[in-house]
């Protein structure tokens, strides 16, 4: 069974402002800088089993790079890469060394971005999970505390997925269908409407939406 293909790019998240629709309405959009992604290596059903895209972004110094990747970059001929991610896209009319730019998508369409979500630290249970917490007054003694999360001597245990204190944010997110508001190939821009996961300058993939149509 043959999986759809899709369009793909690597960009960085420079941050968010605003635009005014035909009717004056302000829009909140996400800038995402999406200088050329270079086709590093084409994946094939034949040679690989699959059919993929390899894409590299973001231009790197030689003395950052293992030779193991400067071997793997040399064939594309192109440079080196701090970004390397792979693409589910249709490799024929692709050559390795290609780039491929904002042009990729046009205003109207709807992409799915990945990002890395800010890091919190360690958090409690009100910040991390959104719990109420307990009363301020009468010497309750119960304030930002997670509360009960056993059943005494039976099940003797904490459930999975118990909400609890622990590490917040730094993990991989993905927002789904985002309209592309404007593109502008000339900067190297592509401006989606609403909020993208991360920090400013962090690195995103933006991938043709797949719940969707175009």
């Amino acid at each position: 069974m043959r999986m759809m293909m899709t369009k793909g790019l690597i960009g960085k998240k420079l941050g968010m402002t605003q635009l005014f629709s035909d009717e004056g309405v302000s829009v909140p959009v996400t800038v995402i800088e999406v200088a050329p992604s270079v086709v590093i290596q084409k994946k094939t059903a034949k040679t690989d089993g699959y059919d993929a895209l390899q894409l590299g972004y973001g231009r790197i110094k030689q003395r950052n790079v293992t030779k193991a990747l400067q071997g793997h970059f040399k064939k594309a001929d192109k440079g080196l890469f701090r970004v390397l991610r792979e693409f589910n896209m249709d490799p024929d009319g692709c050559e390795a060394g290609q780039e491929l730019n904002a042009e990729m998508f046009a205003p109207g369409d709807y992409v799915d971005v990945v990002g890395t979500t800010k890091g919190k630290g360690f958090a409690g249970v009100i910040k991390r999970h959104g719990f109420r917490g307990g009363r301020a007054t009468h010497g309750s003694m119960f304030h930002r505390a997670p509360g009960s999360i056993g059943a005494s001597a039976d099940p003797s245990r904490v459930f999975k997925g118990t909400k609890l204190p622990g590490h917040m944010g730094s993990a991989r997110k993905t927002v789904q269908n985002l309209l592309v508001w404007a593109v502008r190939p000339e900067m190297n821009v592509i401006l989606v409407r609403g909020a993208v996961p991360g920090c400013k300058n962090g690195y995103v993939l933006i991938k043709q939406a797949i719940k969707k149509g175009q």
